[in-house]
């Protein structure tokens, strides 16, 4: 990576119907819609309220961001930046 590059920050967007608004569970995992995975987080909000946006009709459906590189790497948040 050079100098000035700045690091990968993966990001997963899913979203599907939920059983209830109160627990985060997809009622039909066959139906999970997978948007995409995006290089850093304002990619990936794009296409979440885009997602979200299309399906405001529905109440039961959500879509989430999930913030890959701190499962890739759970250690990257306790590193002091430079």
């Amino acid at each position: 990576m050079s100098d000035n590059a700045q690091p990968q920050l993966l990001h997963l967007v899913i979203g599907g119907e939920l059983t209830d608004l109160e627990h985060n569970t997809f009622k039909n995992l066959d139906e999970v819609d997978i948007v995409g995975v995006f290089p850093n987080y304002a990619t990936a909000h794009a296409a979440w309220k885009a997602k979200a946006q299309q399906t405001v009709d529905n109440a039961q459906m959500r879509y989430f961001v999930v913030h890959l590189h701190r499962l890739l790497d759970p250690e990257q948040d306790a590193k002091p930046s430079h």
